[in-house]
């Protein structure tokens, strides 16, 4: 019987369950991503439309445009990951680690038929949307070094007791894959990463010659562990959005958004740790780990503005959560330098695919409010609630995952978003600025601190043609856990700093 799991493992199919609140909250939240007139002002458009990403802050923003209009907009981005080691006992290492990417990140047009009889309809106007927007930057990277007297033998440790060792020990003519991928389909993830610290020498059995044997020692000796840890990750979320809008007696505009989400998120981790150690036998230890998540999802969005007076704008929206899906896949690989025997390299080469699961992320409520000067400039300010405890994990595969939507409710917390923004007219010039702010969504800011930033943006209008540059900067506190919910908890503080120059041509039709 076990020859047959062997042969769907050489196919590379092995399914665990492994998710936990990161992974919810990575994928539930989102950026300010979009036009460089939006980001200029630093997204604060709930109460004024006008502009296409004005559209995934209230939906009726369409609706305000005086003529049909399209844009395409172009970015890039620099991260820079100020990283310094946990462990307070020793004087660790602070690294800098800095890179780039450029984005297409908006695209979409709005088309306006105002062709109506007011005076029995009341209606004014009406717009169609289509637009895609990025919502989310998954690239980043960090690289983080110490001492520290925590070894990355307490994983595997935890993970292989009460493991019994005949089931992570290979048959003869049995490849280290073959077993790999076995365990994956029969035990799930314990078992694997037992096996995984056992081939590689890391862990030994107290009994060997008890195939029963459940309890393990560690192979390297207590003392002080050079370590070293990378990570990094790429790809990008966005949504496609058909929107429909209205402008009704001349001072009220509604609209309703539904969105087709997507997720594309990529991340590379390698541990290493080094020690000279009295009577251990493992000296050296890689680690490596990477991670592919790819998902769809919908929501919808509603929204209104009103004008009040020539001179006050308030806006209202809401938007549902979103429901996605999504599919995950792991690849692991460790080596290990040992006095006793050498080196010991286990790829297994085997794609571990998680049993697909169902989020839904939090929805939101955003009240806005715009100040207007005329023609010659505005002032406006948003204000977004969002409850993350909302967060839910479910699978149709009847996993269990009771313990992370409990560890959700007892760690995150609702949040308020604030975005003020300003812009001034000159002639066919506009100059723009804003400020955001975003509280944690972890009760303990520790883990993850609140976010602020601020932009500064310019634009001119020739003809038919609008031309629109923003710059914007944001910054963020985070505990990164090397390995989270195990038994090595050792993790670095990383502070991001985001720079985004952004690039938006329009055009009215």
């Amino acid at each position: 019987m076990k020859k047959l799991f062997l042969f769907i493992g050489a196919l590379s199919m092995s399914f665990l369950n492994a998710q936990d609140i990161t992974d919810a909250l990575r994928y539930s939240q989102q950026d300010i991503i979009g036009t460089a007139r939006f980001r200029g002002m630093s997204g604060a458009f709930g109460a004024l439309g006008g502009d296409l990403s004005a559209l995934q802050i209230n939906p009726a923003g369409s609706a305000v445009f005086l003529s049909s209009y399209g844009s395409i907009t172009l970015s890039s981005t620099t991260i820079n990951n100020d990283a310094s080691y946990n462990d307070d006992r020793f004087l660790n290492g602070f690294n800098n680690s800095s890179s780039s990417n450029f984005n297409f990140n908006q695209l979409g047009a709005v088309f306006i038929y105002d062709h109506y009889d007011e005076e029995s309809s009341g209606i004014n106007k009406l717009s169609l949307g289509l637009t895609y927007d990025q919502t989310a930057d998954n690239a980043d990277e960090f690289f983080t070094f110490g001492q520290s007297r925590n070894s990355i033998d307490s994983y595997f440790l935890t993970e292989a007791q009460g493991i019994p060792l005949d089931l992570i020990s290979r048959r003869p003519g049995e490849t280290p894959s073959e077993l790999y991928a076995f365990l994956g389909e029969t035990e799930g993830y314990s078992a694997q990463q037992a096996f995984l610290g056992h081939e590689a020498f890391v862990i030994e059995a107290d009994d060997l010659d008890n195939p029963d044997n459940t309890t393990y020692f560690s192979n390297i000796a207590p003392g002080v562990f050079d370590q070293e840890y990378f990570y990094e990750s790429t790809g990008l979320n966005g949504k496609f959005t058909l929107n429909l809008g209205a402008q009704i007696n001349r001072d009220f505009y509604i609209g309703f958004n539904l969105n087709s989400h997507f997720i594309n998120y990529d991340k590379v981790t390698e541990f290493f740790e080094g020690n000279n150690n009295p009577g251990s036998n493992v000296n050296e230890v890689l680690f490596t780990n990477r991670l592919s998540a790819n998902g769809a999802g919908f929501s919808g969005q509603i929204g209104a503005i009103a004008k009040v007076s020539q001179m006050l704008r308030l806006g209202v929206s809401y938007e549902s959560p979103t429901w996605y899906y999504i599919e995950e896949e792991t690849i692991q690989r460790i080596e290990t330098i040992s006095d006793t025997d050498g080196r010991a390299v286990v790829n297994p080469d085997v794609v571990n695919i998680f049993p697909e699961y169902n989020l839904r992320t939090p929805e939101s409520y955003t009240g806005s409010a715009a100040i207007l000067f005329g023609q010659n400039g505005l002032i406006s300010l948003d204000y977004t609630y969002k409850d993350y405890t909302a967060i839910e994990l479910s699978s149709d595969f009847a996993n269990s995952f009771t313990s992370v939507n409990s560890d959700i409710d007892n760690n995150l917390q609702g949040v308020s978003i604030i975005r003020i923004g300003s812009e001034w007219r000159n002639g066919n010039w506009s100059f723009r600025g804003g400020y955001s702010y975003e509280e944690s969504p972890y009760k303990n800011e520790l883990i993850l601190g609140d976010k602020n930033g601020f932009s500064i943006g310019a634009g001119y209008s020739f003809e038919q043609f609008r031309f629109d540059v923003a710059y914007d900067y944001t910054e963020q506190e985070r505990l990164e856990r090397f390995f989270p919910n195990s038994g090595f908890n050792n993790f670095a503080f990383v502070d991001t700093y985001r720079d985004t120059l952004t690039f938006t041509l329009g055009m009215v039709f």
